[in-house]
C-alpha cells in the first residue's frame, strides 16, 4: 500500500508558544483518518504545515515521497476552516474559481456532489446558512483528484442534519486511492468513518491506531476514550 503521508519529527513554535513537538507518523492510502484534539491542541498547526501554507521549526513532511512545497501542492487539496469562497459568489461562480485555480479540477464531480448536496449552482454565498456553506466547501475540496485531502473541522458549527448530510458525502464520495485527514473535536458523530484516528494533545502526539483495534484492545468507543485524554483540557 502506497504511503501517503510521512511526517518525521516535526515542531513549531509561534513566538514563544510551541504549538507542535516532536510529532512523527506515516499514513497509508486508502484511509480516512480522525486527527483529533480539543480546541488548540495543534491540529490546525499541523494541517496548514501538511498543506505547505506554513513551515517548521524542525523535522520534514513530505506527501508520496516529495517534500511539501512547490510540487507538493498538486497532490494535496485542503479545506481550511475558514471559507474558500467570497460572499458576492454564485455556487457556480465558486466552482469556475476553483477549475480556474487547479488544472485537477473535476466539474463533473462537483456537479454530482452539488446534487447529492442539494445545491444549486444559482445559489448566492452569502444566502448559505452554515451548514449548506460547509457542503459547499466539502464539495470544492473533494472534487479536485488530489490523493491527500485535509479537511479542517468540516463538520464544527453545523447542525445535526448538516453533518449527517457531509458524512454520507465523504463517503460517497471519497475516492479508494487516496486518503482523508479530518481533524474535528466533536467525535461521538463522526467516528463511524475513521479507519484510524491521531490523538494529538498540546501539541505531542499521544496515540495512532487502527480504530477497530483501538476498540477491542480498550474496550471503549473512540468518543469515551476521546473524553478520557481530554478531561483536564
Amino acid at each position: 500500500m502506497d504511503r501517503i503521508l510521512k511526517v518525521e519529527q516535526v515542531s513549531k513554535k509561534y513566538g514563544s508558544k510551541q504549538a507542535l513537538h516532536n510529532v512523527t507518523f506515516e499514513l497509508g492510502a486508502g484511509k480516512i483518518i480522525g486527527l483529533l484534539g480539543s480546541n488548540g491542541s495543534g491540529k490546525s498547526t499541523l494541517m496548514k504545515l501538511i498543506a505547505g501554507l506554513a513551515q517548521p521549526g524542525s523535522g520534514s513532511i513530505s506527501v508520496l515521497g516529495t517534500p511539501v512545497g512547490g510540487e507538493s501542492k498538486s497532490l494535496v487539496s485542503f479545506m481550511p476552516d475558514q471559507p474558500l469562497t467570497e460572499d458576492w459568489m454564485k455556487v457556480g461562480d465558486a466552482l469556475r474559481f476553483m477549475e480556474d485555480f487547479y488544472p485537477d479540477f473535476d466539474p463533473a464531480k462537483a456537479h454530482r456532489m452539488l446534487e447529492f448536496m442539494k445545491l444549486n449552482v444559482k445559489d448566492k454565498v452569502r444566502a448559505l446558512s452554515k451548514g449548506m456553506n460547509e457542503r459547499l466547501q466539502l464539495t470544492l475540496a473533494l472534487s479536485r483528484k488530489a490523493r491527500l485531502y485535509l479537511l479542517d473541522e468540516p463538520i464544527g458549527g453545523v447542525d445535526p442534519v448538516a453533518r449527517t448530510k457531509i458524512l454520507n458525502a465523504l463517503m460517497e464520495f471519497y475516492e479508494e486511492d487516496s486518503t482523508i485527514l479530518l481533524s474535528t473535536h466533536l467525535v461521538s458523530d463522526i467516528e463511524r468513518i475513521f479507519d484510524e484516528v491521531i490523538f494529538i494533545k498540546e501539541g505531542e502526539l499521544v496515540l495512532h491506531s487502527d480504530v477497530e483495534e483501538l476498540r477491542q484492545q480498550r474496550g471503549k468507543s473512540i468518543d469515551e476514550l476521546f473524553r478520557e485524554v481530554y478531561a483536564e483540557c
